[in-house]
């Protein structure tokens, strides 16, 4: 196993992952009509805006040459995922301005209160604005992270997380938060682990905001 830049080639398998995932660590394709919704509001924009903080979990040996060409570097299959952006202000910007334009057709955002999980999320999809909330000012940075079960609990979340927290470091930004549903505690006690703590917003829905100070 390692951990290696997001490539162009990890589209389907990081889409892939994220749907079978997003239901607190579980699948979700059951619960939507196009479960497809869910990277391209989730991942497939992080890899596209900001590939620099865009790295994935490949399960082929790093010294492995499947590419045939003697470097060494032989790509396996991405089986994990941590997606970021250094800046969500203007990740928001670019998501609306975009993003948008490429996926916003192929999901209509509802006419009235959402009735249905597609629904819900293609209300998401089109109000990226929600992401900017005031008390998470200090922590401009955020992230997502995703691993398939068959490979967690093996310590590869945490390298995965610590990757992307290096690169950021390294981009002089103060701070990182998440947003994650309250109730997936096996979710929490990772993140407790890593050193984030809650970041009180005033209405946080479903989600505890996590941030980490660097």
């Amino acid at each position: 196993m390692r951990i290696r830049p997001y490539r162009p080639g990890d589209f389907d398998a990081v889409g892939d992952i994220c749907i079978r995932t997003a239901d607190a660590g579980e699948d979700a394709s059951g619960s939507y009509v196009d479960p497809d919704i869910l990277p391209d509001i989730f991942a497939h924009p992080y890899a596209h805006l900001e590939p620099d903080l865009a790295f994935v979990l490949d399960d082929s040996d790093s010294d492995s040459d499947s590419d045939g060409d003697g470097d060494g570097d032989g790509t396996g299959r991405a089986v994990g995922y941590v997606l970021g952006t250094s800046d969500t202000a203007r990740f928001v910007r670019r998501f609306r301005d975009e993003w948008l334009p490429r996926v916003g057709d192929r999901y209509p955002a509802p006419a009235g209160e959402p009735s249905t999980p597609d629904a819900v999320m293609a209300r998401l999809l089109h109000t990226p604005e929600r992401m900017l909330l005031p008390e998470l000012v200090d922590y401009p940075a955020h992230l997502h992270i995703d691993v398939l079960p068959g490979y967690q609990r093996a310590g590869h979340g945490r390298v995965l997380i610590e990757t992307l927290t290096g690169a950021l470091r390294r981009t002089g930004v103060p701070g990182l938060h998440l947003g994650m549903i309250t109730t997936n505690r096996k979710a929490r006690a990772f993140y407790d682990r890593l050193g984030f703590h809650v970041v009180e917003v005033a209405d946080p829905g479903p989600l505890t905001y996590l941030g980490l100070r660097f």
